[in-house]
């Protein structure tokens, strides 16, 4: 097929490379402008446009769409992939392909439609997520769908985990829905308008945790919340910054949410509205992420310290 890409993070670019390695024709990309990123904040490419440089593919970088009509007749695509764009593409645009606008989406249509369906599933305790393949249209995220293949959350996912094997599933799938796009063997499903929710973009104030919140609640929250923005709490004055938990656990002593009953090498076990959390990485302001034994060998952290305190005073050795 001769197609259009569109996208902009890490997540699209599995798609792109499978998109080449399975010999369609890639006739430009579209990626969001460079943006100013690192400590010097230099312009960066985005991923996709790294991934197009590399191939060789012509990369169009618009602030906006508007007007990009004309260039893309001439094109004369069978399909636009978009995935994960920035931009909101008009009907005109999605008009041009001849079959459409055509968009990998990581979660189970009409569940997570949204801006950040990987970390909802985790926070929300879903067993089963997956991508789905969809029919672009103008409603967000509301088109009928071509293809979807599912994948459990693990315990241990994180967001960035999870994310790294959608990017890999959507990628496989999208080929495979293309194919059977074109052969006519496409099932188009329309989505069940009962059974949506939205999935709300992540903000930095999510991230400080509240410990009365229960245990399995605040062990999901810190998981959709790697890499970013990760969740946080108080300690000592200064602010940690939690990575990592291992299981949680029923609690062994009573005290106030948020109180230290055990640090060790194993991790810094914490009391929370119902049952244990056990914090394994964390990092403290400026310093490196540290396994739970490391922070400890630099940091006065002991049973009785209660983390969401501001009134402990700062204690290193």
């Amino acid at each position: 097929m001769n197609l259009i890409f569109a996208g902009t993070p890490p997540f699209a670019v599995p798609a792109l490379e499978a998109l080449l390695r399975a010999g369609h024709r890639l006739l430009a990309v579209y990626t969001q402008p460079d943006r100013p990123a690192g400590r010097g904040r230099q312009l960066c490419a985005s991923p996709v446009k790294q991934c197009a440089l590399e191939h060789g593919i012509e990369i169009r970088q618009p602030e906006k769409f508007t007007g990009e009509e004309n260039r893309l007749r001439a094109d004369a695509p069978d399909a636009m992939i978009v995935i994960a764009y920035g931009l909101l593409l008009p009907a005109s645009v999605l008009a041009i392909p001849r079959f459409g606008g055509i968009n990998v989406h990581a979660s189970l249509l009409p569940r997570w439609r949204g801006a950040a369906p990987i970390p909802r599933a985790i926070e929300a305790g879903d067993a089963v997520t997956g991508v789905s393949i969809m029919q672009m249209e103008a409603g967000l995220d509301t088109g009928p769908v071509l293809a979807e293949a599912r994948i459990p959350i693990h315990a241990s996912d994180t967001a960035q985990t999870l994310h790294d094997r959608l990017a890999s599933l959507g990628a496989v799938t999208l080929v495979t829905a293309l194919e059977n796009l074109v052969s006519g063997k496409a099932n188009p499903q329309t989505q069940n308008e009962a059974h949506a929710c939205y999935a709300k973009k992540l903000r930095k104030d999510e991230a400080p945790l509240d410990w009365k919140q229960p245990a399995q609640v605040l062990h999901r929250k810190i998981r959709a919340l790697v890499p970013w923005p990760v969740a946080s709490t108080a300690w000592h004055g200064q602010t940690l910054r939690l990575w990592e938990v291992g299981p949680w656990q029923e609690p062994s002593a009573a005290g106030a949410a948020g109180t230290i009953v055990r640090a060790d090498a194993a991790g810094i076990d914490v009391l929370t509205g119902d049952g244990v959390l056990r914090i394994t990485r964390l990092q403290s302001e400026g310093g490196k992420i540290l396994a739970a034994g490391d922070f400890l060998n630099g940091h006065r952290l002991t049973a009785g310290d209660r983390l969401g305190d501001e009134t402990n005073l700062p204690a290193t050795r």
